[in-house]
């Protein structure tokens, strides 16, 4: 049995990047995986569109005997990747529509997204952004982000700075502390949101280095993406219990995808061991963004309000995400999950409750 001491042990400063090393870096990386030769040459194919990367902690999850593995379909390419469906978009939610300056977007008033580096510990097949990760590939430099920092100081309704790309937690703890200095010494922001694969892919990258680069006056939320309960493993408990311990929130989003966790089982198993056995708040459940080559891992929406009505009816309250659609042209993330108002009239409300019963509720209140 695995003991938190082993763990410990195991998690150097310099454990993670040799897990990195050993794992899948290039498309020619793809010829040491137990894959046919068939299926070697169609990945091939793929990952010429599209960066592959995966750490070999990661690859070492996956059932190699089951061709419907839900790790394999999320980080090895596929042919189907290849067929590009009518309406599927190289920007789908509008990052360059709404960037004033390089390396930032502000979609929403009080928030922006930055972008410290293109480059990931994982490239997810599914991925909105894989146009711009393949094309930019750039990494973090100090001068590359000025702009952006000036930006957010001359903007002083931004309360929250979003770490994304790419994945921030991909970069040495230098130049975490580095951006982390930078964006605390705003007086007006008063949180720092990163948006992470690493404790999913790469637990081993939680280091104390890392919780310290991150530390300070800013209140720190780290959003994870597990997509299966498969992901969850003794190293990835332990790295988000160092990362609660830490004094950080903890939320997830995960994406619907048909053959990886687009049944209800898949879901509700996901949700609750996030909650219960990571201390991590399942956030969103988004539905399949229109990344080219990708309709094959959509599912409809309906089928996703069917999905989300079933959690709720078998998950605790903490334990559910919000089904949501990030909408084209920059139109923010809306929530899509089942409407229970069947009908208004006056003060009287006709509402279907979690049991199917329709009920009567009149609003009562004050002159």
């Amino acid at each position: 049995m695995t003991t938190d001491a082993d763990l410990k042990n195991a998690t150097s400063d310099t454990a993670w990047q040799d897990d990195v090393r050993a794992g899948v870096r290039h498309v020619r990386d793809l010829a040491l995986l137990p894959l046919s030769p068939a299926e070697r040459a169609a990945a091939q194919e793929a990952a010429v569109r599209h960066k592959v990367r995966a750490p070999k902690t990661y690859l070492d999850l996956i059932d190699w005997n089951d061709p419907a593995d839900p790790i394999r379909a999320q980080v090895i390419p596929s042919p189907d990747e290849l067929v590009e469906t009518e309406g599927e978009l190289d920007d789908p939610i509008a990052d360059h529509a709404f960037s004033p300056v390089p390396r930032l977007t502000h979609r929403h008033a009080d928030r922006v997204l930055l972008f410290p580096t293109y480059q990931c510990a994982v490239y997810c097949r599914f991925c909105f952004r894989k146009e711009s990760l393949t094309s930019i590939g750039r990494g973090y430099t100090r001068e590359a982000l000025e702009e952006a920092y000036a930006y957010i100081e001359a903007h002083t309704e931004i309360r929250e700075v979003i770490l994304t790309g790419g994945d921030p937690l991909s970069l040495p703890d230098k130049a975490l502390a580095e951006i982390r200095a930078r964006v605390e010494a705003i007086a007006h922001v008063r949180l720092l949101r990163i948006h992470t694969r690493v404790p999913v892919v790469l637990p081993s990258r939680i280091t104390p280095g890392l919780v310290g680069a991150l530390q300070g006056r800013l209140m720190v939320t780290i959003v994870t993406h597990f997509n299966h309960a498969r992901e969850i493993t003794p190293e990835t408990e332990m790295g988000c219990r160092t990362l609660r311990q830490a004094g950080f929130v903890l939320l997830n989003q995960s994406v619907l995808l048909k053959g990886v966790n687009d049944t209800v089982e898949a879901l509700e198993e996901l949700c609750r061991e996030l909650m219960y056995r990571l201390g991590v708040k399942p956030y969103y459940l988004h539905h399949g963004d229109l990344a080219r080559g990708m309709a094959h891992r959509r599912t409809t929406i309906a089928q996703g309000q069917a999905l989300a009505a079933a959690l709720r009816a078998r998950l605790s309250g903490i334990c559910n995400p919000v089904y949501v659609l990030d909408l084209p042209e920059g139109g923010g993330k809306v929530p899509l999950g089942p409407c229970h108002v069947e009908a208004q009239d006056g003060d009287n409300w006709r509402i279907r409750g979690l049991d199917g019963g329709v009920r009567v509720y009149r609003d009562v209140v004050g002159e």
